[in-house]
């Protein structure tokens, strides 16, 4: 009679999880979103700030630089508040703070503005992993961990597939000033959302495997990996942020097509994200995977760089680009995997997300000076080159793993 009575209970129970663990997936993708929003809501409006604050290209992307230095240089701090103060509060502060630069700058419109907004921006955008990786680990049902970690990524490149498009929308019905403020006052919206919702909070993340291995994690391998990761950063930054006047300036392009061509790059490689998951579950030649995407991807951006396409095969190579670009990110993740000491992921994937930081630092004066020296054909041309030096790395580094795969649920 007992179990007969506790099936019901044990049945709600069950529901009520998955009830809990459905909203904070929601909630914790939706701020991922909003991040990667946020990422892309300056680089969008490059064509108006230029004319408004009388600068030029490398101006502008010192400012991006700025956003990168102070989001590399605060995310192991902010990892360490996440676990001592709670990654649920860091992270609703993140999207208050973020939200905050942007209508401060709408606000305010000027260069010192610009640069100040930009490292207050990236100090919110240092919150979200630490925030999002700290509470869906402890939360989410460990036979679909990798599948809510695919949500995860799929909506932050979600939502900068649409940036493009929504901030010229915006500027479209309320100005450069009015896209800002709006821009902006997504993040303490959606911090609303969240505090609404009731997510819990990292607390109970388990730390038995704190310690982890102690043999030394910077082995040949990763740091190869992390110079990766920095060709694979420098190889997108351009396309991603000057991609617009990159194609308005060289190609005869209007705002609306530039945009709608950068719209299908993002959106198809938050696509691709999805499909590379599946791959990169059935195969472990996972540089080759990235490899062969990239050598494909080289050859696309190339025939845009020497040819002033149509709109519609203009539109058509960026998304099968954007596509490939985002199969390659599992198959990346499993390369750092494959080449971690047992027990030292952790440390593994922190040491070569440095090379995207060092990218993000790089990469904006880069391509900023390109423009400046007028040659918009070299924002493609130049990704050519990193990708093509990606492809040679990614064999070069390819290795099997040495320990069997845990089974799947």
């Amino acid at each position: 009679m007992a179990d007969i009575l506790a099936a019901p209970q044990q049945a709600v129970s069950k529901q009520a999880d998955r009830d809990e663990q459905f909203r904070t997936l929601g909630a914790i993708s939706a701020a991922h979103w909003v991040s990667h929003f946020h990422i892309f809501a300056l680089p969008m409006l490059f064509p108006f700030l230029k004319q408004q604050l009388n600068v030029g290209y490398i101006e502008l992307g010192f400012a991006l630089t700025v956003f990168a230095v102070s989001s590399g240089l605060t995310q192991a701090p902010i990892g360490y508040l996440a676990d001592h103060i709670g990654a649920r509060k860091i992270l609703l502060m993140g999207l208050c703070l973020g939200g905050a630069a942007l209508i401060g700058l709408g606000l305010h419109l000027t260069y010192s503005w610009l640069i100040v907004s930009a490292a207050v921006l990236g100090l919110a955008n240092s919150v979200y992993h630490p925030a999002n990786y700290a509470i869906l680990s402890a939360h989410m049902n460990e036979a679909r961990m990798g599948r809510a970690f695919s949500v995860h990524t799929f909506a932050g490149f979600l939502g900068g597939a649409v940036a493009p498009a929504v901030m010229a929308g915006l500027v479209a019905t309320v100005g450069v000033h009015g896209a800002l403020i709006a821009a902006g006052a997504i993040g303490p919206l959606v911090a609303l959302f969240i505090f609404g919702v009731g997510i819990p909070d990292a607390n109970a993340v388990d730390r038995r495997t704190g310690g982890g291995s102690r043999q030394s994690v910077v082995t040949p391998a990763l740091a190869a990996l992390t110079i990766f990761f920095l060709l694979l950063s420098l190889s997108n930054a351009g396309i991603s942020n000057f991609g617009v006047v990159a194609l308005m300036s060289g190609y005869g392009a209007t705002f609306s097509a530039a945009n709608l061509a950068l719209t299908a790059y993002l959106g198809a490689s938050a696509a691709g994200v999805l499909a590379g998951g599946f791959l990169a579950d059935h195969t472990d030649r996972h540089g080759q995977v990235a490899a062969v995407c990239f050598a494909v991807n080289a050859a696309i951006l190339l025939v845009i760089a020497v040819s002033n396409l149509p709109q519609l095969p203009l539109i058509g190579l960026m998304g099968l680009a954007g596509f490939l670009s985002g199969v390659i990110a599992p198959s990346r993740d499993m390369m750092v995997r494959d080449a971690a000491p047992p027990g030292a992921a952790g440390r593994a994937f922190g040491i070569v997300s440095t090379g995207f930081n060092i990218g993000g630092i790089i990469s904006p004066l880069l391509f900023g000076w390109i423009m400046d020296r007028n040659l918009p054909h070299w924002v493609f041309g130049g990704s050519v080159v990193f990708m093509v030096l990606t492809v040679i790395l990614a064999l070069a580094t390819e290795r099997r793993p040495e320990r069997s795969r845990p089974a799947r649920a």
